[in-house]
């Protein structure tokens, strides 16, 4: 884990975020402006549940900082950014809107990137991969309502925290880590994300959805995933070169997790 020192913006070629939750008390939105006007990119691609209308079902929440959020990506956008939307489970109404563009964002089911060294990844939310969400609806809603209310600890364990001077610690990630149940999930899922890839023939693969954020090889398949914004804040960058990077973003320090050098990747797939 490598701090990140910054005197200026920090240019990439691309950036995904994923499962921001606009619109839930979950969503680290301060976090998420920072990040936004800290950084610039040529792609930004926002990789699903970027508003979360299954919170809004039940109450609105809506605060001044996630009007910043969509502010700041507008701005990318009308500033040259091309910005890309793939929608998610929590935000698939905009699904009806693929192939559409609005104020200059794309609305996409799901693209292929190339890296500036020459690989191909798909980009997806990943939603179609979990068996839970496609079989069960009602039970992801039930489990998006417990979620919600571990997401309600986690908020008044880091409000300790910080009166602690301590700083943010995600109780979701550790308690993820610890349960055998969730670890097997994670694991039957990052499996499925890689072999959909290698039956296509792509790189890798880049997605969100499970609030997990990795970057490994699976299988010659560099899995990616861009974690999330209520838990982690994690995003997922393109150097110039092609290296692609996993960026930490809270009060604590802008870090880099893990970064994966261009060669490498070919020389574990050769």
């Amino acid at each position: 884990m490598t701090r990140i020192e910054r005197s200026s913006s920090l240019r990439y070629r691309s950036i995904w975020i994923s499962d921001t939750h606009l619109g839930s008390r979950g969503c680290q939105a301060d976090f998420l402006l920072d990040f936004l006007r800290s950084t610039e990119s040529q792609n930004l691609y926002l990789v699903g549940d970027i508003v979360d209308v299954w919170a809004m079902h039940g109450s609105l929440h809506w605060p001044t900082s996630h009007n910043g959020v969509v502010g700041a990506l507008f701005d990318k956008a009308r500033n040259g950014t091309r910005v890309v939307y793939l929608p998610g489970n929590h935000d698939e109404l905009f699904r009806a809107h693929v192939g559409h563009d609005f104020a200059r964002i794309a609305v996409r089911d799901e693209v292929i990137h190339t890296t500036a060294d020459g690989r191909r990844f798909l980009v997806t939310h990943g939603d179609r991969f979990d068996g839970v969400v496609q079989n069960g609806r009602w039970l992801a809603r039930i489990g998006s309502r417990a979620y919600d209310l571990l997401l309600v600890a986690n908020r008044l364990v880091n409000l300790g925290r910080r009166l602690l001077g301590l700083p943010y610690w995600s109780l979701a990630a550790y308690l993820k880590h610890k349960v055998k149940d969730a670890v097997d999930y994670i694991g039957r899922y990052e499996r499925s994300i890689a072999a959909e890839a290698h039956r296509h023939a792509f790189d890798g693969m880049i997605c969100g959805h499970i609030h997990k954020a990795a970057m490994r090889d699976i299988d010659g398949i560099l899995y990616c995933n861009c974690g999330d914004w209520v838990e982690s804040c994690t995003a997922l960058v393109e150097h110039h070169d092609g290296r692609l990077e996993l960026l930490g973003w809270t009060d604590a320090a802008q870090v880099s997790l893990t970064a994966w050098e261009p060669a490498t990747v070919w020389a574990r797939a050769s």
